[in-house]
């Protein structure tokens, strides 16, 4: 189970006609309560779809009774008879479920600049609302629902002492902070205050979602939002809470760095001695982000050169005679110079661990990435039609 794992909730993915495949494109996730506390986490783009700014209007209040997502159209760039969609989807929500449209965020994915149909969707959301269980099987319809060019569905479960985190999430490319071109619900059946919840969600994805970067591609329309029940009745310390929402995260990060556009290698670039953690951060996205990279690994190249000079131009603090470079546990590079012998890094399988040492202080950081490869450009130049 996911979604309705944690208790207190109900979910349902249905096939509401969006896509004009005739695949699954309306899900719909319920908190029952006894509480109904939320938060959440969304794009940093300058763009912002009509269910982002609507969505962030609603989780002022620190509180929401359902999510309505759908897949089929990004309802971005729709000015304001897009928003106008958005608003009637949650007022749909509300009417069949007997709430107010406040407690309803409403989250889109798919082709950028189209108008949803709105009789279609707000049928939808009736047909979704009609279905609503509390089985494995509504998770996977739901998490099947809001995939796009995503393989599989994906989610996950973390199960504590008298309480759990669920979620699902949806993402394959156009995946770079804030978060990708992805949707994510996870609820918890803990209680906590809307504070704590967002102070919570805040933390774990700076180090899940926020550190999975497939393309450097920012979406219009990433949302995470966590919904907490309370009814296991357990209030988890807000270290608990954290850690539990991060393994939640990290699970679902890894599973669409799995599933990314045209993947062949899943990178991880990591990067000590950096002099603080945000310049980890930085060095380590630039070398996940550099095309040179991407397709050097892709070819299963161990080109530590092209890893090296993607290092040397991030904005961050580099002195080029204490760098070190690590592929696959093999040393290429040590005080910015050859070291090694290239053929010893075996990079024939799936899995690649980059390493940058910079020798300046204490700051870290991870960065999961994956390779850049003919699958990835075709897929992405037919994605329109």
């Amino acid at each position: 189970m996911s979604l309705t794992g944690p208790r207190g909730f109900r979910a349902a993915g249905i096939t509401a006609g969006i896509k004009a495949s005739g695949k699954p494109d309306l899900a719909l996730v319920v908190n029952d309560g006894p509480e109904q506390t939320a938060a959440a986490v969304f794009t940093r783009n300058k763009v912002k779809a009509a269910p982002v700014l609507w969505s962030q209007q609603v989780l002022t209040t620190g509180t929401l009774k359902a999510v309505v997502l759908n897949s089929g159209g990004a309802n971005a760039c729709t000015g304001p008879e897009g928003f106008q969609t958005a608003h009637a989807t949650a007022e749909k929500a509300a009417e069949v479920l007997a709430t107010g449209a406040i407690e309803v965020a409403v989250c889109s994915t798919g082709l950028i600049g189209a108008q949803l149909p709105r009789d279609v969707v707000l049928a939808g959301v009736e047909k979704a609302a009609a279905a609503l269980e509390a089985t494995p099987d509504a998770d996977l319809a739901a998490a099947t629902a809001i995939m796009t060019t995503d393989t599989v569905a994906k989610q996950a479960l973390s199960e504590q002492a008298g309480w759990s985190v669920g979620g699902i999430t949806k993402g394959a490319g156009m995946i770079a902070p804030s978060m990708a071109t992805m949707l994510s619900v996870l609820t918890t059946d803990a209680s906590a205050d809307a504070a704590t919840l967002d102070r919570a969600l805040r933390s774990a994805v700076r180090v899940s979602f926020d550190r999975l970067d497939v393309d450097g591609s920012m979406s219009t329309n990433d949302t995470v939002i966590v919904l907490a029940s309370g009814a296991s009745g357990v209030t988890p310390s807000e270290q608990d809470l954290t850690a539990a929402l991060t393994e939640v995260a990290r699970d679902l990060a890894k599973q669409m760095q799995a599933d990314a556009e045209g993947v062949t290698k899943r990178i991880l670039v990591r990067v000590t001695g950096a002099a603080s953690e945000d310049d980890a951060v930085v060095v380590a996205r630039t070398v996940a982000r550099d095309s040179l990279v991407k397709t050097a690994l892709f070819g299963s190249d161990p080109n530590w050169g092209r890893i090296a000079a993607a290092a040397g131009y991030a904005d961050a603090d580099l002195d080029p005679e204490k760098l070190d470079v690590t592929v696959n546990g093999v040393t290429l590079c040590r005080g910015g110079v050859a070291a090694g012998d290239r053929g010893l890094a075996d990079l024939s399988g799936e899995d690649v661990l980059v390493e940058v040492e910079l020798g300046l202080g204490a700051g870290e950081a991870e960065i999961l990435t994956t390779d850049l490869s003919h699958a990835y450009v075709e897929e992405n130049s037919a994605y329109s039609s």
